[in-house]
């Protein structure tokens, strides 16, 4: 998925880990589990409170805060109900006695070469990923136009009242572990969320995802 996105001479680019560890698919027969520590979790001003609590009960936006907070990502392929080959990517996170957990689910739009990302445990929100090596070999991922989809409503989502993500992901060859740093910005209101960590993957066989990391609900519309 992440190769055709970049395309072969950009995907080359990346670090050899990096590559690993976004060539997860069921062609290639491994997940990529990774645990490790944020360093800081940050949210906006007080009045981002309420919005990032109502994404929250879906899974989509993480309300905690904190330093040191230990966290899993879980990266498993397997093929939806609409034969699509798609790619978890949850999140839990444990700064309070309840972890909170960040849900996605990535697929590849065949006809734009572009990553859909689902947000949310009925995958309401698809937002279209743009992708680019940096210098060290790196994954730099930004997040544009985002659609909103719910039974027979389907519109898209006025930027006016979202973010948009600017995330960055290495791996540092010294210290054996891949860094991670994300930024969720308003164009109005400016930083709305974001979060510096690292983390440390095994890569397990795999040809399906765990139904505990699945969405509730799958969406066709891309």
């Amino acid at each position: 998925m992440f190769r055709a996105a970049l395309g072969d001479e950009a995907f080359a680019r990346l670090h050899p880990m990096m590559q690993q560890r976004f060539g997860v698919s069921v062609a290639n027969g491994y997940g990529c589990v990774g645990r490790g520590t944020m360093s800081r979790i940050r949210r906006g001003p007080w009045w981002t409170v309420p919005f990032l609590l109502i994404g929250r009960l879906r899974h989509i936006l993480v309300a905690d805060t904190g330093a040191n907070v230990p966290f899993v990502i879980e990266n498993y392929p397997y093929l939806d109900p609409y034969g699509r080959e798609t790619v978890t990517f949850v999140r839990e996170y444990r700064a309070r006695r309840r972890p909170a957990r960040f849900d996605a689910t990535m697929v590849l739009d065949p006809d734009r070469t572009t990553i859909v990302d689902y947000l949310g445990t009925h995958q309401h929100l698809a937002v279209d990923l743009h992708l680019e090596v940096d210098e060290h070999g790196g994954l730099v991922l930004r997040s544009d136009e985002q659609r909103f989809y719910e039974g027979p409503i389907a519109f898209r989502f006025p930027m006016l009242f979202s973010g948009r993500a600017e995330l960055h992901e290495r791996y540092d060859e010294a210290e054996g572990a891949f860094h991670i740093s994300l930024e969720v910005r308003n164009r109005i209101f400016g930083f709305l969320f974001g979060y510096d960590g690292w983390f440390t993957c095994e890569f397990p066989p795999a040809t399906d995802a765990p139904d505990r990391l699945k969405p509730r609900r799958h969406e066709r519309r891309l």
